[in-house]
């Protein structure tokens, strides 16, 4: 998971912990590490949201001003299916550093795959 610059210290000190995407499909599963500059996005919570559903409560809790904001960001690219990503953001550590997340593929949302070491 990728996040505008404003974003990153936030993320990276607990203030933000929930994220609002417009994909085709999901790009994350629950309980999946993604690297983000010296740590870990930590996906905990993964829910399909309806439009209607995005709200301004929703929108300063990841970050934004308004729904509007949250929507310049959210919206690029061909998806239309809101989804709501709960997580945490971890340090690098010794159980960071076992696995990296590779892109994904067209079989798979994700891949897990252990470092060569």
């Amino acid at each position: 998971m990728q996040f505008a610059k404003h974003l990153r210290d936030p993320v990276k000190q607990g203030t933000i912990t929930t994220s609002v995407r417009i994909w085709i499909k999901p790009r994350v599963k629950v309980g999946g590490k993604y690297r983000l500059e010296a740590g870990y996005i930590v996906v905990d919570g993964l829910r399909q949201l309806d439009w209607g559903e995005i709200s301004p409560a929703m929108a300063k809790k990841s970050g934004f001003n308004n729904v509007d904001d949250l929507l310049k960001t959210a919206k690029h690219g061909s998806g239309e299916n809101v989804y709501l990503i709960d997580f945490h953001y971890i340090e690098d550590d010794d159980y960071a550093d076992e696995f990296e997340n590779e892109k994904p593929d067209k079989k798979s949302d994700t891949r897990r795959v252990k470092k060569q070491t």
